[in-house]
């Protein structure tokens, strides 16, 4: 079903692959005349909108009562789209470490399979603060390598930390519904 919250998660989709076509393309700015900055406050700017329309998605879906099992599925992916695209694209411009991409990869596939298993067989996996600290964490270490500001590297491998730290509690919430649920 497409509702509001919904149609704001499939623009998080549509925005991820041009922010990551905008990041790995400096020369469409530089090449114009314009300051490589111009790139970065881009590219940011798209990040920045794009993570606006999930707080706005999950607040609509919640406060319209609007929550479909369309919207359970779609939304993490289209987080999962859109922090990948920032990050894949800052690693292949070299602005963030390999590892810490190759870390929040497999948590963030490991975890959306997990929350997929679970929608699909009914089971409520919320998201935990764990899991909101750390979104917030990617986002802001995301922000501050995009814009090429100071502290970014160490700022990722603390969102690295909150990645892993969610994944094990994520891990551990869907391990209990699975018991509660063969009870």
């Amino acid at each position: 079903m497409l509702n509001l919250p919904n149609a704001l998660a499939s623009l998080r989709i549509l925005l991820a692959p041009l922010m990551f076509w905008i990041i790995l393309n400096p020369e469409l700015f530089t090449d114009n005349g314009f300051h490589i900055t111009w790139n970065y406050y881009t590219a940011s700017l798209l990040f920045v909108l794009a993570s606006a329309t999930d707080f706005f998605d999950g607040y609509i879906a919640r406060e319209w009562n609007q929550m479909t099992t369309l919207g359970a599925i779609l939304d993490p992916l289209a987080d999962k789209m859109l922090t990948l695209a920032a990050f894949i694209g800052l690693m292949m411009i070299g602005e963030a470490s390999a590892w810490t991409i190759y870390i929040i990869i497999v948590r963030e596939l490991f975890i959306t399979g997990i929350r997929t298993v679970a929608v699909s067989e009914g089971i409520s996996v919320k998201a935990s603060w764990a899991g909101k600290v750390k979104t917030v964490a990617q986002m802001i270490a995301i922000g501050f390598l995009l814009m090429h500001w100071p502290f970014g590297a160490e700022l990722l491998w603390i969102a690295v930390a909150l990645t892993v730290y969610s994944g094990l509690e994520y891990l551990w919430g869907f391990k209990t519904a699975i018991v509660k649920d063969n009870n």
